[in-house]
């Protein structure tokens, strides 16, 4: 559809139906070799035309307006950190439901890390990928659109898998090397993140002098924990002291691939203002974007991880729905 029959099209469109306004931020990123873009979704106070955003073999994706003025107000925020091999369009059915309810949404593209590039060499380096969400923030505060629409009281960090590990450092979890190397001496090849970074050469009994390092973030007001990795790897004095409200989420129930409940790392226990949810059923991959009828069989043929294999009885879009849920109460929303 050409923009201008889009806009025409969108000009009646009433407020509820007012899509998600989209905008890219060019970062500084000294700790990279180039600078780095970021996704902004935001509530839009007007139209301008619909494009597809994250829409693939894979994945239906999800439907966005370019540029569109930004609806007034101070909005909390939501700072979005993907998985290892994953990629922030991939998340746009999140952020589309936060900004539904009034929220910023930003996120970008870890480099090493993502789809197409996931080097198990960089899974160690939370600290590059921390240092990605500080210059983020810093991006998005001082930008001449957004910064009057944050509301700096309200920065929720949430992140999935290696995300959720890069989070709860963000938050001010610190790493234990030695704690790590004997979770994956006793748990590999059994521990996918451990077989992951040794299909590399990563030897985890040296991993980078920035493990055990205070990466706090202090713009992060409260974050948002899923499936994170690295949860054996915390030490029990950096997790008591951590300052700001953590939500802990585990998809499907004991065992799952990565339990921070009760009957696994039991972080919640050890962190002051926590809680901790189960969503089933459902598992790790149940948090990637909506999939086409084609994807199960497609990645099969290719070899790649059934990503899009749901267990039984479970609603990936229902899921979906669920963790919106959960996040909105986090922010406030």
């Amino acid at each position: 559809m050409k923009p201008l029959l889009a806009l025409l099209l969108l000009s009646t469109a009433t407020h509820a139906e007012i899509l998600p306004g989209l905008d890219r931020l060019t970062l500084d990123a000294p700790h990279r070799p180039k600078v780095m873009e970021a996704l902004v979704w935001y509530p839009a106070a007007n139209t301008t035309y619909p494009t597809p955003l994250g829409a693939n073999p894979a994945f239906l994706g999800t439907t966005v307006q370019v540029g569109p003025i930004p609806a007034p107000g101070a909005h909390p925020v939501l700072i979005l950190s993907h998985g290892s091999g994953g990629n922030i369009e991939n998340l746009g059915w999140l952020a589309e439901g936060l900004v539904a309810r009034g929220a910023i949404v930003a996120g970008l593209n870890h480099p090493r890390s993502t789809s197409g590039d996931s080097n198990p060499r960089d899974m160690p380096n939370v600290a590059d990928r921390v240092a990605d969400l500080a210059a983020l923030i810093d991006g998005l505060t001082t930008n001449p659109t957004f910064a009057p629409l944050v509301d700096p009281d309200r920065i929720t960090a949430l992140g999935f898998s290696l995300g959720g590990g890069t989070v709860l450092a963000a938050a001010g979890a610190r790493l234990d090397a030695d704690a790590y190397a004997a979770y994956c001496d006793a748990n590999a090849p059994a521990a996918t993140d451990c077989a992951f970074m040794q299909r590399g050469g990563v030897d985890w009994h040296a991993l980078p002098a920035s493990w055990g390092a205070d990466m706090r973030l202090p713009a992060i007001t409260s974050a948002i924990a899923v499936d994170p990795s690295f949860s054996h790897a915390i030490t029990d004095s950096s997790l008591s002291t951590i300052p700001i409200p953590v939500h802990l989420v585990n998809l499907g129930e004991a065992p799952v691939q990565v339990d921070v409940g009760p009957d696994g790392s039991n972080l919640g226990a050890q962190i002051p203002a926590a809680s901790y949810s189960v969503i089933e059923p459902a598992w790790h991959f149940s948090f990637l974007g909506l999939c086409t009828p084609d994807a199960p069989a497609m990645l099969a043929e290719v070899g790649e991880d059934p990503i899009c294999d749901d267990p039984a009885g479970s609603d990936r879009a229902a899921i979906h729905a669920r963790i919106i849920e959960e996040v909105a109460t986090a922010l406030g929303l």
